[in-house]
């Protein structure tokens, strides 16, 4: 037998043993490992930003576990099992590359992106372009994948230059509402940041990856003022700002080294 058919069949079998002889395991239910899996899914997230191979490896197992179990609880209610969830991702696979099975032809990633959102609208039965985009994601992963979507229909900037450009013009009306108190800074403030998510689009960054790698490199820093302030004895709070600023920058040199 295949290796990877093998190592599948066996987490087939340990799982229907779990769900019959483990406490925990046999209790579970789609509402009470919803929670688990979005903590997995994040983690898998984190070992992706890290670079680590041993950590994606191990999340993704996580993750792999977390498809099999539902399955599992799928089909003792009799709703689908683990052979329809594989029969329907292949079969979505194959019509959305009919450069690949079928007669369509695909020159580059963008018109494939293209072809997959026409397919969509037009066989899948999905009623608006931007129907897909779930509700419950971040509200910057939000922004990208609403871009992205309205991309795979033609609607778009032209280049770079014209978004950078809108990108300067939100970042002026948000001063603007800055400098008068209003009540609209808060939605002139929402349109530089969704300005921002279509020029990062557009250079080509994830901006969730960009803004999280960002967040680590501040916690590093952060963490070494933390620890100088301790290795003088003192707290954080009894440093000036000048010493503050002083250790992060040490700490900002140590990173080039």
């Amino acid at each position: 037998m295949d290796k990877r058919l093998e190592a599948f069949q066996r987490l087939l079998d340990i799982m229907d043993e779990l769900r019959e002889k483990c406490p925990w395991d046999s209790k579970q239910t789609f509402e009470t490992l919803r929670c688990l899996t979005i903590e997995e899914t994040y983690e898998l997230s984190e070992a992706i930003v890290d670079q680590s191979a041993d950590d994606m490896c191990k999340e993704l197992g996580d993750i792999m576990l977390h498809i099999v179990f539902y399955s599992k609880i799928a089909s003792e209610k009799g709703l689908f099992d683990i052979t329809s969830v594989l029969n329907q991702i292949c079969e979505k696979l194959i019509r959305r590359h009919p450069h690949i099975y079928g007669t369509e032809k695909a020159q580059d990633a963008q018109q494939v992106h293209e072809n997959w959102e026409k397919i969509k609208l037009q066989k899948e039965g999905n009623r608006t372009v931007l129907g897909g985009v779930p509700k419950s994601v971040p509200s910057l992963v939000k922004a990208y994948r609403i871009q992205e979507k309205a991309n795979g229909v033609g609607f778009d900037w032209s280049d770079k230059e014209q978004v950078w450009n809108k990108v300067q013009e939100e970042l002026s009306e948000l001063k603007a509402e800055v400098d008068k108190d209003s009540e609209k800074k808060e939605d002139e403030l929402g349109d530089v940041l969704f300005s921002i998510v279509n020029y990062a689009r557009f250079i080509k960054v994830n901006p969730d990856d960009a803004l999280e790698k960002t967040n680590k490199k501040f916690i590093t820093r952060f963490n070494y003022i933390e620890e100088k302030a301790k290795s003088e004895g003192r707290k954080i709070t009894d440093l000036s700002l000048d010493e503050m600023e002083m250790y992060w920058q040490e700490a900002k040199n140590n990173e080039r080294i």
